[in-house]
């Protein structure tokens, strides 16, 4: 452009040269300030091009950006949905916890009348606890003739219970074994451990299956009362009946 340019101004100040119109000194003034005009032309050429491609870059970035946000909000979305959908199954799963538990306390309402069993719901769980002396003698893993009536009426009410585990754990008082007693049982351990364990034959016997079944013994690990006191070594003394999920059971088991 630049040459071409030059070209027709100097043809053009030839042309006024020849005819007379022009001195060698305007021809080289008019040259200068053409070059200049160029010179000029091709900075702002160059600086709009340079923009051009900034702008151009400034669009890919925010299109960039956009795509980004996009796929951040469509992530955001479907985080809202998932939490939805976990809150709808939480609220599920404990209606139906509120409901069996319900229907465990309507179907054993006279034992618990009677004080023979205690009846507790707590997160994912449901315990049944029985009074060790409605069930066994002291010192002794035997299940009494009253025991097993009330402990047909306990499995009868849990035989529904197919989604759950259930795990029977005994538990004593702090009060060491006799020593008449202690051949059979050498520690509080063996006998709380027997004692789950006799439990979870009685239930099998009526029709629990086994393979459902988990029996364990905590001794006096895990007390609930006091075991300075007559009355809280008697709360202490107890058999627990858990109801637990299998998915919770296979997590627990995992841990372990």
């Amino acid at each position: 452009m630049n040459k071409l340019l030059r070209a027709g101004i100097t043809v053009l100040a030839m042309g006024l040269m020849v005819g007379g119109c022009v001195s060698s000194g305007t021809f080289d003034k008019m040259v200068q300030q053409k070059d200049g005009e160029i010179t000029a032309l091709q900075q702002q050429k160059g600086t709009l091009e340079g923009q051009i491609k900034s702008l151009e870059q400034e669009k890919v970035k925010l299109e960039q950006g956009n795509a980004a946000m996009q796929q951040e909000a469509a992530g955001l979305k479907q985080n809202l949905v998932n939490m939805e959908q976990q809150t709808a199954s939480l609220r599920v799963a404990s209606q139906q916890r509120q409901q069996q538990y319900e229907a465990l306390v309507q179907g054993l309402s006279k034992e618990v009348e009677k004080g023979q069993l205690q009846v507790r719901q707590y997160q994912n769980m449901l315990a049944v606890d029985l009074a060790e002396q409605i069930f066994f003698d002291s010192g002794s893993a035997t299940l009494k003739k009253e025991g097993k009536a009330v402990l047909k009426k306990v499995g009868e009410a849990l035989r529904g219970y197919e989604n759950k585990i259930i795990r029977v754990v005994g538990h004593t008082d702090n009060v060491p074994l006799a020593k008449a007693l202690q051949e059979k049982f050498p520690s509080n351990w063996d006998l709380s451990v027997a004692r789950a364990t006799n439990v979870v034959r009685n239930l099998q016997e009526v029709g629990i299956p086994p393979e459902r079944m988990v029996p364990s013994g905590r001794a006096e690990y895990d007390p609930v009362a006091s075991n300075d006191t007559a009355d809280g070594r008697k709360k202490n003394r107890r058999i627990e009946i858990m109801l637990i999920d299998k998915s919770l059971e296979s997590e627990m088991t995992k841990a372990n």
